[in-house]
């Protein structure tokens, strides 16, 4: 189990809570081989990134709340400002965001920000213990960083598994000479849901990890919840509801929340893990859906954010054709599809025309053959079966690596002046998830770095070794897809294949490459990309 407690490996990184990172504007002594997240490199790219001079401040605050999903199911969870999702950020290219985080979460429990997909220096990354230092509780930390690449993105915590509780929320960069032409936008955010029902993240870790049952979780920077909740009769779990978990017997090891068959046509044979009773859009249950009221004939651009753990949703509006805009804030040639893929950390803009009627939004819980709905309203009629298939589900699907980037994103075509191979390792029976053999260490996290130089061009070698698929998310950059391929921070590698991107290394600082399937990340699929000082 990843652990936050650790010896200090950058001098000056501060005491957590107080800001002063920052803050201070100082420079910190670099180490030999590495260069610090504070360092004067990591300034100097800050005053070149295009900032308007506007500020933007506000406060998340993260804490205990009893959160109502609909269809009479509350929850016990965690969560900032007390909702599901959180509170949108909404701000212009260019804008300064200064974030404070103020925790409030039980006893010794740490947190912090990571501001997914952003472009950003490296000290305010959000990333205990490689970046700061984490957020103790009753203390504050204020971000503060110029966001100047436009697009779809979310923020979440980088400790422990509590992405999987309801701490998460999205972060809209506008555009303010967008091309686009449209009357309305929708975001739309997907999450696959346990807390407080069928127990906790912590368990979840615990059961698939085998060995952890029991043990005081506090020093991942969570804690284990006391209490649980039954599933609301609307959705009753037994060994023969699909999605359901397993009962365990005797003396083996313990199925609560393992899912054994999740095959994929898309995934493969191991779609995914674990077993979640509700399936949210919008912090809403399928039997009480989230709507969005509009009118027939309007073009709305659809944000689709999936803030989910260990789920990919394949995601169809019923009735109608989507046109595929943009992944992961950059846009792409567009391409008209039936459903989308989205994985845990992905992102997709989708324009769609509306016509008259009720419209089922469908998240299919890729593998999992379970959904998730909500419901876009543009004229008379009844409310779908919770259950509801629209025929697009099986219509044409367009994957990430069959998307061009736009012109003007696409990468300069140049050779690469590094080609770095990052072999992902590791089994579900062992639980070993790795990179390249070495389970990360947060107690020594500086001690197997992928290192690049300021200036170079990146080739990264993502060959899957595993027989379970992997979201890979870089932190910090955007890669491209092959020679022409979408720009993207978070690409599924299937198993047993390879996937090669590009990225130029024009942010330095320490940044971290990891799977984002929580539960991979939190045993050990993680690699720190370091530039050399």
């Amino acid at each position: 189990m990843n652990s936050i407690n650790r010896r200090t490996v950058l001098a000056g990184l501060g005491a957590a809570g107080t800001g002063l990172l920052a803050a201070c504007g100082k420079d910190v002594p670099e180490t030999p081989s590495l260069l610090s997240p504070t360092g004067s490199q990591v300034a100097r790219v800050e005053k070149k990134r295009g900032a308007t001079g506007r500020v933007v401040s506000l406060n998340v605050t993260a804490a205990p709340a009893t959160l109502d999903l609909g269809g009479g199911v509350t929850t016990k969870s965690w969560a900032f400002s007390g909702q599901v999702p959180g509170k949108e950020i909404r701000i212009s290219a260019g804008d300064t965001l200064s974030a404070e985080l103020s925790n409030q979460l039980p006893g010794a429990t740490t947190t912090s920000l990571h501001w997914h997909g952003i472009s950003l220096r490296s000290d305010m990354d959000g990333v205990p213990p490689v970046t700061q230092d984490p957020v103790r509780a009753g203390s504050n930390f204020t971000y503060r960083f110029v966001a100047d690449k436009p697009g779809t993105y979310f923020f979440h915590p980088h400790v422990g598994v509590q992405v999987d509780r309801a701490m998460y929320a999205p972060l809209i960069i506008e555009d303010p000479k967008e091309p686009l032409s449209y009357d309305d936008e929708w975001v739309v955010v997907l999450d696959d849901w346990l807390d407080g029902v069928t127990g906790t993240p912590d368990d979840v870790f615990a059961e698939l990890s085998h060995h952890m049952s029991g043990m005081d979780m506090n020093s991942t920077g969570s804690s284990r919840a006391t209490s649980s909740r039954s599933p609301s009769p609307s959705m009753p779990m037994s060994a023969s509801t699909p999605g359901s978990p397993s009962a365990s017997s005797g003396d083996g090891p313990s199925t609560r929340f393992r899912l054994s068959d999740t095959a994929s046509p898309l995934l493969g044979r191991d779609a995914g893990d674990v077993n979640y009773p509700y399936h949210l859009i919008n912090g809403r249950v399928p039997t009480d859906p989230a709507v969005y009221n509009g009118t027939p004939g309007r073009r709305v651009r659809l944000r689709l954010v999936n803030a989910g753990a260990d789920t990919a949703y394949r995601v169809a509006l019923g009735g109608h054709k989507l046109t595929v805009t943009h992944t992961d804030g950059f846009p792409v040639e567009h391409e008209e599809v039936d459903t989308l893929l989205v994985a845990m950390g992905e992102r997709y803009d989708v324009l769609v025309t509306l016509d008259a009627g009720v419209f089922p939004l469908v998240a299919l819980a890729e593998g999992k053959d379970v959904t998730g709905m909500a419901l876009v309203r543009t004229g008379s009629g009844g409310l779908p079966d919770p259950a509801v298939r629209p025929k697009e589900l099986d219509g044409r699907t367009v994957t990430a690596g069959q998307l061009r980037a736009s012109d003007g994103v696409r990468l300069e075509a140049k050779d690469p002046d590094q080609v770095v191979r990052v072999k992902l390792t590791g089994s579900m029976g062992a639980y070993d998830w790795a990179i390249n053999g070495k389970r990360f260490d947060m107690a020594n996290p500086t001690a197997n770095p992928l290192l690049v130089q300021e200036g170079q061009r990146v080739r990264l070698d993502f060959v899957n070794a595993t027989n379970m698929w992997h979201p890979m998310h870089l932190h910090g950059h955007t890669y491209q897809l092959g020679d022409t391929g979408p720009r993207k921070d978070t690409t599924i590698v299937l198993p047993r294949s390879k996937v090669s991107v590009l990225f130029d290394a024009d942010n330095p600082g320490l940044w971290m490459l990891h799977c984002h399937n929580a539960y991979h990340s939190e045993a050990g699929m993680m690699a720190l990309v370091a530039y050399g000082a």
